[in-house]
C-alpha cells in the first residue's frame, strides 16, 4: 500500500517537473529563446534578401547551445522538459535551416538528397536513442555527433552568406568553399550515424535486453 502511494507520489513530481512554473528557469528560457530565434531566421531566409543577417542570427542561435546545459549543471536546475526541449531545438534549426535554404533553390548549394541525408540521420539516431535509454542505457552524444554538429553549422553559414551579391561571398572561390562544406558535412553526417548504430550494436552484444 505505501509502495502505490510512494509510486503515485513520484508520478505527481514528475509530472510537476514537466509542467509546473519551475520549469521557467534561465536554461529552459535560453532554450525556448533559441527556438524563437530560428522561428526568425527561418522568416527571414525565406523573405530572401538579408543574408547576412540571416548568417549572423544561425550564429547567434547555434553558439548559444552550450549555454542552457552549462546553467542547468552549475545551478542544479536540470528539468524533464529541458531534456526533451533543448536536443528538439538543436535539430529543429539545423534541419529547418537546410529545408529553408532548399526552398531558395540551386543557388544555395543545396540539394534534396542532402536535406534527407541530414533529417533521416537525425530521425533515425532519436528513435535509436530512445530505445536504448528507455531500456536504462547510456546513449549520449558522441565526439563524432559533437563534429557533425559542428560542420553542418559552418555549411550553413556558408550557404547564407554565398545568396549575398557582395564580394566575397559571390566569388567562385567562396561557392568552392561552401560545396566543399556541404560535402563535408553530409559525408561526418553519415559517418556519425553509423558510429552510433554501431556503438548501439555493441552495447546490445555486450549486454543484451532482457
Amino acid at each position: 500500500m505505501n509502495s502505490q502511494s510512494e509510486n503515485q507520489s513520484e508520478n505527481v513530481t514528475a509530472g510537476t517537473e514537466l509542467l509546473g512554473p519551475e520549469i521557467w528557469n534561465l536554461p529552459n528560457t535560453i532554450t525556448v529563446s533559441r527556438l524563437v530565434l530560428a522561428i526568425i531566421l527561418f522568416v527571414i531566409i525565406y523573405l530572401e534578401g538579408w543574408w547576412k543577417t540571416s548568417a549572423l542570427l544561425f550564429i547567434i542561435a547555434a553558439a548559444t547551445d552550450f549555454l542552457d546545459g552549462y546553467f542547468a549543471r552549475k545551478y542544479n536546475q536540470v528539468t524533464t522538459l529541458g531534456r526533451i526541449l533543448d536536443p528538439f531545438v538543436d535539430k529543429f534549426i539545423i534541419c529547418g535551416a537546410f529545408i529553408f535554404l532548399l526552398e531558395r533553390g540551386p543557388a544555395t548549394g543545396i540539394n534534396a538528397w542532402f536535406v534527407l541525408i541530414i533529417i533521416g540521420r537525425e530521425m533515425f539516431i532519436t528513435s535509436l536513442r530512445g530505445f536504448l535509454e528507455q531500456h536504462g542505457r547510456d546513449f549520449s552524444a558522441s565526439w563524432s555527433g559533437k563534429i557533425k554538429m559542428g560542420v553542418q553549422c559552418v555549411a550553413v553559414i556558408l550557404c547564407l552568406l554565398s545568396l549575398s551579391p557582395e564580394s566575397p561571398f559571390n566569388t567562385f572561390g567562396f561557392f568552392l568553399l561552401r560545396d566543399i562544406s556541404i560535402w563535408s558535412a553530409a559525408i561526418i553526417t553519415l559517418y556519425s550515424g553509423i558510429d552510433y548504430v554501431f556503438r548501439a550494436a555493441r552495447m546490445l552484444r555486450q549486454a543484451p535486453l532482457k
